[in-house]
């Protein structure tokens, strides 16, 4: 893309030793003469294969793009790199040509296909339904990949649907991050794999939160606070019911545990909040929970949150410290007033 990007692949590729590093490209050979010279273990090619790709945006007829298709294929495998070759629009090609295009680059030395999902427009029961699909129909020796994008919010689902209905790899991205709505994230999918399906990965879940964290660091993205995994809120606790239940388990109001992950879990106070959040949230501080000072901090706190103000932990010791402040001089009044 440019000789920034060139740089920084090299760098990887130099630098990377526990991971295969793979360059995307086009079906050209300037692309690959690129990634070539990047010094990468393998390529990912790239064609559309919808009729309305091929008719507006690439302007060839569907044996023109299977033919530039295997051209590049054997130019990459002429050099040794491993294939991976991704159907761009395929979830919105014709499925019968869909499956002989994918025969076609497998017989040519592809050893990964992809289902693209690229703008997003499967759910579960049709993804898996696809799955199925190329898996009858393409046969050989390969690993078949999915590439879900997000924009009907059904990044996660399609590709959980598509392992389950036997996909061997899911594309994923760091947080979602992509184009428009973004691609299946990284940390939905993986806790998925290994949670819901009962799968394992080489992904080190003790890492999650912190790559997550420092990929937003560098990007300036911003996500929402109900984010899944990762989202400030994840796990976060403010009902007065689901506090007293993770005080006394956590897996009462979790799905997983927080710190497999390297997340923190967080008790909040707010209106929704009982006693049992501010008795823990004052043991935290260093003090003893008393039934009058729990008493007035809840009053306090619900009254704050009804004027919908946020209640942070430096506003929160405030109001402690003026109620013990309070109590004192109560106290000392009515230990000093006359008799």
């Amino acid at each position: 893309m440019s000789e920034g990007e060139q740089k920084a692949i090299k760098m990887i590729a130099r630098e990377v030793s526990t991971s295969e590093v793979v360059a995307l490209c086009r079906c050209n050979k300037t692309d690959i003469d690129y990634a070539l010279d990047c010094d990468v273990d393998a390529v990912h090619l790239f064609i559309a294969t919808s009729d309305i790709h091929l008719r507006y945006k690439l302007k060839i007829s569907r044996e023109e793009a299977l033919s530039r298709a295997i051209a590049a294929i054997e130019y990459a495998k002429s050099h040794g790199l491993t294939i991976e070759f991704s159907a761009e629009d395929s979830t919105r090609t014709e499925w019968s040509w869909l499956a002989k295009f994918f025969q076609e680059v497998v017989n040519a030395g592809a050893s990964r296909i992809d289902i693209a999902d690229t703008v997003g427009v499967m759910w579960p029961s049709k993804m898996a339904q696809l799955v199925r699909f190329v898996r009858e129909n393409v046969k050989g020796n390969y690993v078949l990949s999915v590439h879900c994008h997000n924009d009907f919010g059904m990044a996660t689902a399609n590709s959980i649907a598509a392992v389950e209905a036997g996909a061997d790899q899911v594309h994923v991205t760091v947080c979602g991050l992509g184009e428009r709505a973004g691609n299946a994230p990284l940390e939905e999918v993986v806790l998925a794999i290994h949670f819901l399906l009962g799968y394992k990965t080489n992904i080190r879940l003790e890492k999650i939160v912190r790559v997550c964290k420092r990929v937003l660091e560098i990007t300036g993205f911003k996500i929402a606070p109900n984010k899944p995994i990762v989202g400030e809120n994840a796990f976060s606790h403010e009902s007065g019911i689901h506090v007293h239940g993770v005080i006394e388990n956590p897996l009462t109001y979790e799905p997983i545990p927080a710190e497999l992950i390297g997340a923190e879990r967080r008790i909040v106070l707010g209106k929704h909040s009982g006693r049992h959040a501010v008795e823990y949230i004052l043991r935290q501080m260093g003090l003893t929970p008393t039934p009058d000072l729990v008493a007035k901090v809840l009053s306090r706190v619900k009254e704050l949150g009804d004027k919908g103000e946020k209640l942070t932990m430096e506003r929160l010791t405030s109001i402690v410290r003026e109620l013990i402040d309070g109590s004192k001089l109560e106290q000392e009044s009515r230990e000093y007033a006359p008799q």
